[in-house]
């Protein structure tokens, strides 16, 4: 069965650190470009970061700039996301998916293979 599945989410403090993970089962992402995108409660679902297949490029949402950083270890079949300084506002439920490239705009119309998201939420 092919799917994408993301881990590693939870209830962190505002300031904390959480890493994500997307592993890819049935098929291999080193040909992909994956996205990470995230839809808090009542808004639209929203980009967050992206890499290339190679792993040269890398895009971030001005919000999360700084803050978050996106690796590939196409050996273990993984994206990861680390995601530091976190705020109440980064509290979303967060989804991987392939995309042919990675733009700077990380828009979900690039994205067609979505796994069923992680919920992260930031909270004292």
């Amino acid at each position: 069965q092919l799917q994408l599945v993301e881990s590693g989410g939870g209830l962190v403090q505002p300031g904390g650190s959480l890493r994500l993970s997307c592993t890819a089962s049935g098929f291999t992402l080193d040909s992909d470009a994956i996205g990470w995108f995230r839809q808090a409660p009542g808004k639209e679902r929203e980009g967050v970061s992206c890499i290339s297949s190679s792993g040269s490029i890398a895009n971030y949402a001005m919000s999360v700039k700084g803050r978050f950083t996106i690796s590939r270890d196409n050996a273990k079949n993984t994206i990861n996301l680390q995601m530091n300084s976190l705020k109440p506002e980064d509290t979303a439920v967060y989804y991987c998916a392939l995309g042919a490239y990675c733009s700077a705009y990380v828009a979900r119309y690039e994205y067609e293979f979505w796994g069923q998201g992680t919920q992260v939420t930031v909270s004292s």
